[in-house]
């Protein structure tokens, strides 16, 4: 059993993901981005799926675990060839001080900046982005939420070969603290227990805007995704927004210009 196998194939959908930055910020700056960071990447699937699409395209991916580091060295980084592992870097640091800069993009995802979980410590965050922007650079989060996102409950999701179990195992209403786990069952019924562990902060929309404008971003904006008319669920179309629905559980991406 392999946990990062699991975990993308279940909870990353990067193809769509890419499909949103470069659209976006074409759409904002006039231009295609070209250097891309990937803060806390994990497998750096995501700065992978950046490589594939443009000879121009750099990338460069951020994470302190070195042992998610060197399985995204063997298992994602080994698919490219070898002119695309030239443009893409993978490195061991604190997405606090990474040393990469003069960047048109910088993606957090999968919610992974939630483990800041005091308002200091994030618009610190927010500002270390922002200074290894260049001038014309965008940041990419999303973000989660609706008035399930702070209940204490379970959901499972059938996956190719396995089942994917996503566990609110406790909220504090007081601090807005939680505690998550994601476990995988095989189709023959072997159980991974506790396969990731997320102890983070449920931040709100109108918190992470107000952070990300005090830590001196011109712009911070909300990015919603449609509705199908015939099914009554998302459509995959994100677009800026003002409204949203007051649904049970949600996902939105926050775009904000340097």
């Amino acid at each position: 059993m392999d946990k990062h196998h699991y975990y993308q194939n279940a909870v990353q959908c990067v193809e769509a993901e890419i499909d949103f930055v470069e659209v976006t910020y074409r759409e904002l700056k006039g231009k295609p981005a070209r250097k891309l960071r990937e803060d806390f990447c994990g497998t750096a699937q995501t700065a992978c799926e950046w490589i594939k699409r443009h000879q121009d395209n750099h990338a460069y991916g951020i994470d302190l675990d070195p042992l998610v580091l060197q399985w995204g060295e063997q298992n994602n980084l080994s698919e490219l060839s070898a002119n695309q592992r030239q443009r893409v870097r993978l490195l061991n640091e604190d997405v606090m001080t990474a040393s990469v800069s003069n960047l048109d993009a910088v993606l957090a995802m999968n919610f992974s900046y939630f483990i800041f979980m005091e308002r200091g410590l994030m618009i610190r965050y927010f500002r270390s982005v922002l200074n290894s922007l260049n001038n014309e650079g965008v940041l990419f989060l999303d973000a989660f939420g609706g008035y399930e996102a702070a209940k204490e409950l379970t959901e499972e999701r059938e996956c190719d070969g396995f089942t994917y179990i996503w566990e609110q195992a406790s909220f504090n209403p007081i601090n807005s603290q939680m505690q998550c786990y994601i476990h995988f069952v095989t189709d023959e019924g072997v159980r991974m227990e506790k396969a990731f562990d997320y102890y983070w902060r449920l931040w709100t929309l109108p918190e992470i805007t107000e952070m990300l404008l005090t830590a001196g971003f011109k712009t911070a904006d909300v990015f919603w995704e449609g509705t199908d008319e015939k099914t009554g669920e998302g459509d995959g179309e994100y677009s800026k927004s003002v409204v949203g629905t007051a649904d049970a559980g949600w996902v939105c991406y926050i775009v904000a210009e340097k």
